[in-house]
Order: structure tokens, then sequence, then C-alpha cells
């Protein structure tokens, strides 16, 4: 079934991947737009920024715990259905943040956002996968990756932009905006799931497939793998705030010296992963990647050791370290999702809430801890990548059983 060639209903595969990038952009935007803005709004709710960051926090924890309902949800109902009812909370909620006039309240509805915003980010996924065969959809998440990594780059940069001539509330209307053109854009698009395959979201039935993706051994390491890889790159993304003005003492409007490159390293990233799924297998190009991330934790450890923090030696190992992420995503993000054919969306939800979970941990727990010395954070995002390390290694002899078994 894995290798089985599905059309799209819409006969328009471009279409669908541009629109899966767009969801798929929606929590980028969401966390990053708003990171300029700090310092008013901490003015504005008489707030520190250790309890601002909490609106980070929850969000990220919000989104996660959702995503375990939205996958089953869209195994049941259809992806299209799932991203119009998320989409529409989403925009009702960014809104309500946009208006909102004490902390408790902006807390509150930051996470609603994150209970919203992640429908459409893991029926998106699930999308993708339905449309294509397991090449072509790893060239696919490949292009949704590179769409997608434009969001940290324009984000912080519009935010700042919106702040300087409307305010920090305005970042807020414009989320709203967006999300409203994302219902309408969603609008156009037929159903992906064939209703031959629409799984039962009775909670018993739920509740044992993620039992089943929970015991597979395969699949969880290969979550956990890209979660731990990807928090070393987010440590940064959470923590721009502090390496933006702390670090490196620049302002508001610099946000785009971080930003940009690193996104520039996603896209490249992204694009040569695409590009090499035509002529390597996809652990040969997850191998790469991960020999880029090691190379990018080295650069990171020396520079902060024994140079300045300056924004050439501070941000190039972070590009470097974005581009290796941007080439192990695609390929680990469809061999979990092929770990489970027939309920796509659950395992999307799974690897989904194990991302957001760690992002989650990261801007709460781990960016606090750190923020006081450059090198922490350092030393941080070399611990994360130990792991992630560590957790690939093992499923690389999953992998290598399952191929001897089925040989």
């Amino acid at each position: 079934m894995a290798n089985e060639r599905h059309e799209s209903p819409s006969g328009g595969q471009t279409h669908l991947t541009v629109i899966a990038a767009l969801l798929s952009m929606v929590g980028p935007f969401t966390i990053d737009a708003y990171l300029p803005s700090f310092p008013d709004i901490e003015a504005t709710f008489g707030i520190s920024r250790a309890m601002l960051s909490q609106s980070l926090a929850v969000y990220l924890a919000a989104f996660a715990v959702s995503t375990l309902v939205w996958g089953p949800l869209s195994d049941r109902l259809g992806r299209r259905l799932v991203i119009l009812g998320s989409l529409s909370f989403y925009t009702l909620a960014s809104i309500g943040c946009a208006l909102a006039n004490d902390p408790g309240s902006f807390l509150i509805l930051r996470t609603l956002q994150g209970l919203a915003a992640s429908g459409g980010f893991i029926a998106g996924r699930a999308m993708i996968r339905d449309a294509h065969d397991a090449t072509s959809a790893h060239r696919a998440m490949s292009q949704v990756t590179m769409l997608f990594a434009l969001a940290p780059a324009i984000a912080p940069v519009l935010g700042a932009w919106l702040h300087d001539l409307f305010g920090w509330r305005s970042v807020f209307w414009f989320l709203s905006i967006f999300g409203a053109l994302l219902v309408l854009m969603t609008a156009f698009i037929k159903e992906t799931l064939d209703h031959k395959k629409r799984q039962s979201f009775n909670p018993r039935v739920v509740a044992n497939v993620y039992i089943r993706t929970l015991k597979h051994r395969q699949f969880m390491v290969m979550v956990l793998s890209l979660s731990f890889s990807f928090a070393g790159l987010f440590l940064y993304i959470a923590g721009a705030p502090t390496n933006i003005y702390d670090f490196l003492g620049l302002g508001a409007d610099d946000f785009g010296v971080q930003f940009i490159p690193m996104v520039g390293g996603l896209m490249a990233g992204s694009y040569l992963s695409g590009r090499l799924s035509h002529q390597w297998p996809t652990t040969r190009i997850i191998a790469l990647g991960f020999g880029t991330l090691m190379l990018a934790v080295f650069l990171n450890l020396i520079q902060a050791a024994f140079l300045k923090a300056m924004v050439l030696f501070s941000i190039a190992p972070l590009v470097i370290y974005a581009f290796g992420v941007a080439m192990i995503m695609p390929g680990i993000t469809i061999l979990a999702l092929d770990c489970f054919p027939d309920y796509r969306g659950t395992a999307a939800s799974m690897q989904g809430f194990s991302q957001m979970l760690m992002n989650a941990g990261v801007a709460s727990i781990v960016v606090p801890l750190l923020h006081t010395q450059r090198h922490h954070f350092v030393i941080g995002q070399a611990v994360f990548l130990l792991v992630a390390l560590m957790l690939w290694y093992l499923s690389t002899s999953f992998i290598k059983g399952s191929a001897d078994n089925s040989s």
C-alpha cells in the first residue's frame, strides 16, 4: 500500500502541496510574528519576560494536545472538514487575542489558538500522503518544507513592521485575516481521503490505535529523533528575543538578521532533499542531513567558546543546522506515516504531538534555564542532537530488520 500511486481527486497535486504548505505556516506565524512585540506586550500587561514566555508555552502545549484529536477526526470525517473547522476556530481565537485587555485573558486565548492551529497542520500532512506514492510524497513533503520555511523569516519581520506602524495588537489582527483567507482557499479543494478508507472515531478504537503507535518501536524512535533534532533549532526560535536583544545587542527591527538566513538554510536543505529523492534512498538522505547537523553543532561550540558574540559567527552555525533539519524532516516524516498506512491522520497526530510537546518544553523550561549565557544555548543544542542521533541509530536497526524480514 505504501507504494501504491494515489491521484489527487482535485487533479491538482501542486495545488494541494501549496495548501498544505500554507497550513503548515499557521504555526510558525503564530509563534514568531509577535516575538518583536514582547517588550510592548510586557509593558501593556505589566508582566515579566518569563511570564510572557508562558504565552508561547501554553500555545505549544495546547497545539500538542489537540493534535491527538484532530488526526483521528480527519481519519473519520476527512481532511477538508477538519481544516475548515479548525481554521474557523483559529480565526476567532486570533481576534480574541487582538482584543485582550489583561494577561489572563491573553493566555487563555493563546491556548485556544493552539488548540485550533494544529488541525490544518495535521490534516495537511495526511492530505499530502493521501495524494502521492512514497517517492513523490517525499518530494512533495520537501516542497511543503521549503514553502513552510518562509514563515519563520517573514513572520518576525512582518510582525516588527506591523508593530512599529500599528502596535502589537495588529499582529493578531493579521493572524485572524490569514486564518480567514485559508478557510476560503480550503473551501475550494476536494477531499483526498476515500470514503472506503475512513476510520471509526470511537474513543476505544482511537485509544487502541494510539496504543499501537506507542508500542511501535520503529515509529516512536523515528518520531522522537525528529523531535529532538528540531528542538535544537527551536531553542533559537523560542529564544530569539534573548539571542537578538541580550546576546547580540540588537533591536526589534533586527529579527530578520537571525530568521532570514535560517530560513535560507531550511529552504536550501528541503530543496536538496527533494532533488536527491529521485536518486538516493530516503535513509541515505537522512544520514547526510544528520552529518550536516553534527557539523553545525561543532561550529557552534567553537564560536561560543573562542569568539565574541557577533552576528556572522553566531548565525552561520544556525543556518547550517537549519539546512540539516530540512534535509531529514521530509524523509523521517514519510517513513513514520508509512508505519500506519490506514491511520495516517492518527500517525501524523502522534508525530505532531511529540514535536509540539518538545517545543513547549523548550519554550517553557529550557529557554528560561539557559537564557543567561550564550554558551548555554549551544550546549543545549548539542545535547538535543546527541539524543536525536542515538534514536535515529536505533531506528535504522528496526528498518534493517523489517527489510530482512520482508525478504
